[in-house]
């Protein structure tokens, strides 16, 4: 069955979304721009999650043309001052925050450029499908700019402070094969592949309990910034939370009768 159009009121024309069942679809689509960042297409972004139907369980992100995204437009930071700039970048943090802690999981599919502003935006994804075509830069320091859109803060829990102060120093680029090593995606498939994993990996994250998706999406990244004794109390609150709700005790009443589908074997 095709992919149908989401009626999002104010939706602008630099992205595009579509659903098929509980399944959303966000796509950038400045391919023109090579899906360069501008205010309207983040802003777009805002208004199709903040827009959501309830009945989606996840989202598929990915980009119009051959490339994911390249970054920021450049010509957007020639008009503005110092004190606009840091509320621009402020501005990226909530958008992007929308989909980290929002209501479903995001699946980020990646090909040709996942650079600058657009390594943010996958950062910020739950799970990322890399294709082959895909490669990884922070060319903010050879610019003479700097990251403004959470990387500082998501970019080093994937690969570390170290590798991307080489990056920005340096600028250096990743390719696919490294970048899966790397942790900057977490799956690695074929050219012309990406959506039709991505779609996959949706489907199998759609058919989780809501609850277990929310714990996974909310408790466990802010678990890992804690203390350990913090860490385990609300380990253990989240995991009583879960269990206890209806679906959950309905799935696990259906697994000790024998009736629930057997695990899925995720060769990758």
């Amino acid at each position: 069955m095709p992919r149908i159009k989401l009626d999002i009121p104010g939706l602008p024309t630099a992205v595009t979304a579509e659903r098929d069942g509980d399944i959303g679809f966000l796509k950038l689509s400045r391919p023109e721009k090579r899906n360069a960042l501008n205010d309207t297409l983040v802003n777009g972004i805002e208004t199709y999650f903040a827009g959501l139907p309830e009945d989606i369980r996840a989202v598929v992100l990915y980009g119009e043309g051959d490339h994911f995204s390249a970054g920021l437009d450049l010509s957007e930071l020639t008009v503005r001052n110092t004190v606009e700039s840091v509320h621009h970048s402020r501005n990226w943090h909530r958008v992007f925050d929308l989909f980290e802690f929002g209501k479903v999981p995001v699946i980020a599919v990646l090909h040709g450029a996942v650079v600058g502003g657009g390594l943010e935006i996958a950062a910020a994804c739950h799970v990322r499908v890399s294709e082959k075509s895909a490669y990884y830069a922070l060319p903010e320091g050879v610019r003479g700019i700097y990251v403004g859109g959470g990387g500082s803060v998501r970019i080093p829990r994937l690969i570390g402070a170290s590798r991307m102060m080489d990056m920005m120093l340096t600028g250096r680029t990743y390719g696919a094969e490294e970048g899966l090593a790397l942790g900057l995606s977490h799956y690695l498939v074929e050219n012309g592949a990406g959506l039709d994993k991505g779609i996959e990996l949706a489907q199998r994250v759609a058919a989780n309990t809501r609850m277990t998706n929310y714990a996974v999406m909310h408790a466990l990244p802010r678990i890992a910034d804690i203390d350990r004794p913090g860490g385990y109390m609300m380990e253990s609150l989240m995991a009583a939370i879960a269990s206890g709700s209806d679906e959950a005790q309905s799935r696990l009443k259906d697994f000790l009768e024998k009736r629930a589908p057997k695990a899925l074997h995720n060769k990758g």
